[in-house]
């Protein structure tokens, strides 16, 4: 029922959401660790976290994310593209945890555009709040990205999501930032620049995705040579990253005018400027917001 009080969630790799919501009404959120850091099992995770929550009679809880992989807390097997939340709904996976109804959401896989396996677990959640909360989005084709560890371009077609491809650019990121010659001297402290990042946009604006490799060396080199501080060297490898992900985003999607960005605060905004460098708009809906509206669109399905 609308008005029922549920508990929501979106259970990542690194981080767990949960809000307490009756009908649109968010009554309080509570934030925990990710499946990757558990200490415990994710039951009695996820049950310790809600204790006094049951006190509000709860008529279940509905998850998506990595709760529902190998590494969650019970598989939930993929549902295939193309799909829409009545798919997904359809394919949920659904028990009890102490008396409680839980459901996981599948997520989704597909053949991608270069012709290989790929998979998505939480980011269908969010582009389905996004069709929700933007109804341009729900006829017509769009693109849509959800940047992060593993960035999400997605295809959806008047409601569905026909495929989509990774590009595991932030996870990339981090670990030549922490762990390659490329940020020795102190990148790996320091916080990307401005500045830097638009010098990053530039060189693969002018070279083009494919020189990325050869450009990439620079962010150490120009650190020895031309006294790029480490602030603006990581700025320059994030620019490098982004616009050569946008880059070839654009090329396997074909001509496009905007794309829509799913995420929130700094990184949504990278994006926004390394679509802008090539002249594509960008709108941007708040992450948390597509959650919420996502997991409302799912469980409305459930109920038809």
């Amino acid at each position: 029922m609308d008005q029922d009080v549920v508990i929501v969630g979106d259970w990542g790799t690194s981080r767990l959401r949960l809000w307490l919501r009756q009908g649109k009404s968010v009554i309080h959120r509570r934030d925990g660790p990710g499946v990757s850091a558990l200490t415990d099992t994710p039951e009695k995770t996820f049950l310790d976290l809600i204790g006094d929550w049951r006190e509000a009679n709860p008529a279940g809880a509905l998850l998506c994310g990595m709760v529902g992989s190998s590494i969650g807390w019970t598989l939930a097997p993929y549902a295939p593209c193309p799909a829409g939340p009545a798919d997904v709904a359809g394919k949920a996976l659904r028990f009890e945890a102490d008396g409680l109804p839980v459901t996981l959401v599948p997520g989704l896989s597909c053949v991608n555009p270069l012709g290989g396996p790929d998979v998505m677990r939480g980011e269908e959640t969010q582009v389905f709040g996004a069709l929700a909360l933007d109804e341009t989005l729900r006829s017509g084709r769009h693109l849509l990205v959800l940047p992060g560890t593993h960035n999400k371009w997605t295809v959806v077609e008047d409601g569905k999501i026909m495929g989509f491809v990774t590009a595991p650019v932030g996870e990339t990121f981090a670990l030549l930032k922490q762990h390659s010659t490329l940020a020795a001297g102190g990148g790996s402290q320091a916080d990307g620049s401005a500045e830097g990042f638009a010098k990053g946009l530039e060189r693969i604006a002018e070279h083009g995705a494919a020189r990325l490799p050869h450009l990439m060396f620079e962010t150490r080199s120009r650190q020895l040579l031309d006294g790029l501080s480490p602030a603006d060297a990581m700025g320059y490898l994030s620019g490098l990253l982004i616009a050569a992900d946008v880059a070839a985003a654009r090329d396997w999607f074909g001509p496009m005018t905007a794309v829509t960005v799913i995420g929130a605060g700094s990184l949504s905004d990278l994006y926004v400027q390394a679509l802008a460098k090539i002249g594509v708009g960008a709108s941007v809906v708040d992450g948390d917001a597509a959650v919420l509206a996502g997991l409302s669109a799912i469980s409305r399905s459930q109920e038809k």
